[in-house]
Parts: C-alpha cells; structure tokens; sequence
C-alpha cells in the first residue's frame, strides 16, 4: 500500500474529526484582530498569480477540496472524503449545505468551473494550471459527488487541489482578473467574507456567520500589510494590531524578553536560493570589471556557476544577517518534506576551490555582473543579497546590487530580465516536486512545468526523472527519483541553495497561533485566552 493510500485511508475513517481540527478550539468570541503582514498582495484573483501573499488572502475568503494541515499533509476541505475507482480515477465527496458568502450553496458546478478556470487565465505572470494538467476529466457523478481523471497514475492528485480555490461560477463567470481588486466575484465559502480592500495597505474581513467549519474567534478581521520591519514591529508594540509576521531578526532576541508578547516559530518550506542565466549565449547583466558587456555569457559554464555557489558562506549569512533565521542547505526542501536527500550536503565554502574553478573557466580575473533581488518579499533578502555581494567580491567576481519592491521584480523576473537573481520558493506540495516543477523543469506551456524558471534552465534528464516520479506510486521510488532530480539540478548549479527561512510571529501574550510549515498567517487559526 503506498503513501497516498494509506493516506487517503486513514482519512476517509476520521475525515470529520480532521476537518473539527483544522479549526480553532472553543473559546471566547473576540472582535477585531489586527495583524500587521510583510507582504501585500498583488492580485486578489485566486488564479491569478501562485504567491504567498496572494494565497495567504485567498485562504481567509475561498477554500479548497483539500486543505493542508500546519506541517503541510493534505486534510479533508470542500470534499469530506475521496477515493479512488480504479488507477486512473478519483472520487470526491462535497461536504453537503456548503454556502458562498452570497448564500448561494456550493455545487458540483462550481467545483467543476474552478478546475477549469487555471487554464484560462491569461497574462498570468505565474499561473495554478500546472496544478490542474493532470486532469484530462472532471464530472459530476451525483449532487454532491465529482470524478476527476487522470491521463496517467498521479500521486499527486490530492496536493495539488490543494492549491486550486473553488469559486462561485454564477460570481465569477465573465470577470477578468483586475476585476477582483474590486470586490467583484470575492465569493467564497471560506470563513471571513470580504469587506474593503485599499491596494498596498490594508483588507478588511467580516466573519460569515454560516460558515459551515468551526466558528473563527475574530468577527473582524484587518490584515494591514507593512513590508518595513521598524514599522510592523512598532504597530505591534504600540497596540496598532495584535499580531505579526516575519519578526525582524535583529529585534528577535529583545522580543524575548518582552512580558507581553508571544513568539512562535517553525522551520518553514521556503527555499531561498540564487538562479543564474545557463542558458544565453549573452547576458544582459554580464560585463567585464569595467562595465563592458561580455562577448560570451561566462555563466553558461558549470565551473563558473560553482563557483559562484562556493564563494557563499551559508552559515555566516545564517548567523550575521538571519540572526539565526536562515538554515544553510543544500537541498531544495526541508529535511520532514518528501523528497529531501540527505546525501546532499550544505555546498562547503571554499574560495580557493572558487578562483581555481574561475581559472579554470578561463575567467582567472574574475568578471562583472548584477544580482537582482527583491527587497520587500523574503526575511532580510536585500540584506542577504549585498552580503553574497561581498563574498563574490572576495573571489575576483564585482557584483553589484539592484534590489527593487516584489511587484516590479516578479513582472521583469518572469520575462528574463535579469542574469542572476535572488528568489525564495515554498513546496506547496509537501515535497521536493514542487520546486523541481516550478523551478526547474524545462519550461512547457503544455505540461505547465517551469512557470518560475525565469532563465529557461533546461536539463531533460531531470524533466525524464520529474515525470516518471509524477506517475510512479511507490513511494520508495518515488523519492529516490525525486532526489536523484535535485541532484542533478544542484549539480548543474544553474539553482544554488541558500537557507530555508525559520518562520516567526510575534503576538500579544493572550494570543495563540499554531507556526505552520507554509509559513501561512491565517486569521482564523488565531486564538485568546
């Protein structure tokens, strides 16, 4: 029996009790919570674009057939149970009297329209239909009941609905995703309706009464993005909200000591890593010490993109810039998700092992070029790209810094822009397929592999090891195909493992919250005393 039948077992027995769980215990009804958040979102479209932020959003106002638990492990959401009928086949169970925030009730239709609608989004800068292509059916079988069928045996199946928002197809139908910003077909089933949204600063959440999950404690929520970390902790510590996170590391070991505050923390699933461009024959952020654009792109050689991995000191980035918040790896996901290989190794820090392979590459003198980061998305990440700065500086290669707000970077990101950028991935999936689909596969409209491999890296033999471990059921090899694609791709250097982020969130002594892996902040999921 494999992993996701003993999954799919085990849950169909305590479905109902899993679903009692996700919610918070009984408690006292509160009011208003306030959290203050690093990030905004960019588009309030749950199809639209697969970040955090955006998903984050989404969560509070739309669910999904199957939710993720905090470590990750699918649970029973809109469907109470599945099973499958034969190899190929699924069935889904909807949980019955499920009612949008329109009171509308949820139908097989609209379950239907949702799978659809990744597909055809357009314009998407990174899209959700890689988490539907699997899907070459989907009928309704009864009032409450949906098949889904696959082309081929797909392991994954449960995960990656995971991702997928159900809407109202009578809110949504006809709606272009700009839409959304204002209001239009925020339709969901979820626990808080939508209230008010004002771009960069703030959405407000109204508690739905007849939601059919566990009463959340809050009947108001206010979810007010501040990406300045002086700023978010002030409002925290003045009483302008009652919750945050991302807690600065620099003020971590102050909050400590705090009587009236609560940290939580958690090793989450988020990869930060560099990618560079192995594939042009020139680079546009390329040059010689001078400025001079480089006739050859030296980046296409592996020496000189291990080197480049060689030149970083992981733990000193982990312990001067993360103040313990990073977790130096090797790997593409944490040690507890599926997938992860513990032969891979933290890359040593070696700058001679760097300038001899720089030599070796013909590049004895180093060269110039640009690393491209965000400054307002992952813990400290302009920081952390001015120190790699540095220690490239240390082996002949003058890099300098162009960091920029998270809307403006993903936009250039995804239309190859850069040569060398800086860039954080969370396995949505629980494991290691899902930073080797989005990141590393060969780019395909039609598979919807690589959405995030902004330099169209492309090596087929990880895409043949990727799509055997997507239709092999056996878990055993199932992970060892998995991790002998991350080793190629490490391997290849063309995506160099930073750290894993430590997840954290400072809240009000009173106030609960369970750390979750996905390093979600989810109103509901608060709780008092």
């Amino acid at each position: 029996m494999t992993r996701y039948h003993r999954l799919f077992h085990a849950l169909r027995a305590v479905s109902i009790a899993c679903a009692i769980a996700l919610g918070p215990p009984a408690m006292a009804q509160q009011g208003e919570l306030k959290l203050a958040l690093s990030a905004a979102p960019t588009s309030l479209d749950p199809h639209f674009y697969n970040i955090s932020p955006n998903l984050n959003l989404a969560e509070h106002i739309f669910e999904s057939l199957v939710k993720m638990n905090p470590d990750v492990q699918p649970v029973p959401g809109l469907a109470k149970s599945w099973k499958m009928v034969d190899k190929l086949t699924w069935e889904f169970e909807l949980r019955p009297d499920v009612r949008f925030h329109d009171g509308s009730l949820l139908t097989t239709e609209d379950v239907l329209w949702s799978l659809q609608r990744p597909a055809t989004i357009v314009g998407s800068p990174g899209n959700f239909a890689v988490y539907t292509k699997a899907i070459v059916s989907a009928r309704a079988v009864g009032t409450h009941t949906i098949q889904l069928t696959t082309g081929q045996p797909y392991p994954l199946l449960l995960s990656d609905l995971a991702a997928i928002a159900i809407l109202s197809k009578r809110a949504t139908n006809g709606l272009a995703s700009e839409d959304f910003s204002n209001g239009k077909g925020l339709v969901g089933t979820g626990p808080y309706k939508f209230e008010r949204f004002v771009r960069d600063d703030r959405v407000e959440l109204a508690r739905f009464d007849a939601y059919w999950g566990p009463r959340p404690a809050w009947s108001k929520v206010t979810l007010r993005f501040i990406p300045n970390n002086a700023a978010r902790l002030a409002a925290l510590l003045a009483g302008d909200v009652q919750a945050l996170d991302n807690v600065p590391p620099a003020d971590l070991a102050r909050l400590r000591t705090q009587p009236n505050l609560t940290l939580a923390s958690k090793v989450s699933y988020r990869l930060i890593f560099l990618y560079l461009d192995a594939a042009r024959d020139r680079s546009p952020y390329v040059t010689d010490k001078a400025g001079k654009p480089l006739a050859a792109n030296p980046l296409k050689d592996r020496r000189v993109r291990e080197a480049i991995s060689h030149a970083i000191d992981r733990q000193a980035i982990s312990d001067k810039i993360m103040d313990g918040l990073g977790q130096p790896t090797g790997n593409l996901v944490p040690s507890k998700l599926f997938g992860y290989d513990p032969a891979l190794p933290v890359p040593a820090y070696n700058p001679a092992l760097s300038k001899r392979l720089l030599a070796q590459a013909g590049y004895p003198d180093g060269f110039g070029i640009t690393l491209h980061t965000p400054n307002n998305r992952y813990v400290n990440d302009d920081k952390v790209a001015q120190a790699i700065a540095q220690m490239l500086g240390r082996v002949s290669i003058a890099a300098r810094v162009e960091s920029m707000p998270m809307s403006v970077y993903s936009a250039r990101g995804s239309k190859g822009d850069f040569s060398f950028g800086l860039l954080g991935w969370g396995a949505q999936t629980g494991e290691a397929s899902s930073p080797l689909r989005a990141l590393a596969a060969c780019p395909d409209a039609a598979t919807g592999f690589g959405p995030f491999n902004w330099l169209n890296y492309c090596n087929p033999r990880v895409d043949a090891l990727l799509k055997q471990a997507l239709t092999t059921g056996d878990d055993r090899q199932r992970s060892t195909l998995l991790q002998q694609a991350t080793a190629l791709v490490t391997q290849d250097a063309a995506l160099v493992p930073i750290h894993l982020q430590v997840a954290t969130w400072a809240m009000k002594k009173g106030i609960h919250y369970v750390p979750r892996t996905d390093e979600r902040t989810h109103a509901h999921e608060f709780t008092a005393d």
